[in-house]
């Protein structure tokens, strides 16, 4: 099993990479597909209210979010309750798996998380600030928020030294899917 995973800087392509180059190929593990799900399951959205102090069950999202922008250090207490119930989630995904020959994991904290050690491969997607900016904010976001979640995460020039391949997301989806799956053949 090679284990290949799939990183970047915020809102730079990593779904989207994570989809190209898992189709037809193997298994993919979304960690923000497993957060999704989290925030659907009562029991964690009681986890949050309690945590947060949350007095109602609607919108807790919209309300976290909220709160991360009057205070930028409630994301620590948020990452404190997500990532040990992600991880979780990945090794349940590793075991099920092991048969396969490839396997994909994206991962958007996966440098920060300090996980390298747990891919064959690592994939990481850059994209301009200006363009990324662009895409969070066609995606629901605000400028201060981005800038906030931007800000938390390691630069590039650091995180780049623990990929293997570095994939430049600023053009047409065309130009991505020849460049990931041109990398990807080395694997198969």
């Amino acid at each position: 099993m090679k284990k290949i995973g799939i990183t970047g800087s915020l809102a730079s392509g990593k779904t989207t990479a994570s989809k190209i180059l898992s189709l037809g190929k193997g298994p993919l593990f979304s960690a923000d597909q497993v957060v999704k799900k989290l925030y659907s399951k009562k029991s964690f959205n009681k986890l949050i209210r309690k945590k947060f102090k949350i007095r109602t069950a609607k919108n807790i999202k919209a309300i976290l979010k909220g709160k991360i922008l009057k205070d930028k250090s409630n994301i620590k207490k948020l990452e404190h309750l997500i990532h040990p119930l992600v991880r979780k989630e990945m090794t349940k995904f590793l075991k099920k798996n092991k048969k396969k020959k490839l396997i994909f994991l994206e991962i958007p904290l996966l440098i920060e998380s300090k996980l390298m050690k747990n891919f064959d491969v690592i994939f990481f997607l850059k994209s301009k600030k200006s363009l990324r900016l662009k895409r969070f904010i066609l995606k629901g976001g605000n400028k201060k928020l981005f800038n906030i979640l931007n800000n938390k995460q390691l630069k590039d020039e650091k995180k780049i030294k623990f990929c293997d391949h570095i994939i430049t997301n600023e053009k047409s989806i065309t130009v991505l899917k020849k460049n990931l799956i041109k990398i990807l053949k080395k694997y198969e």
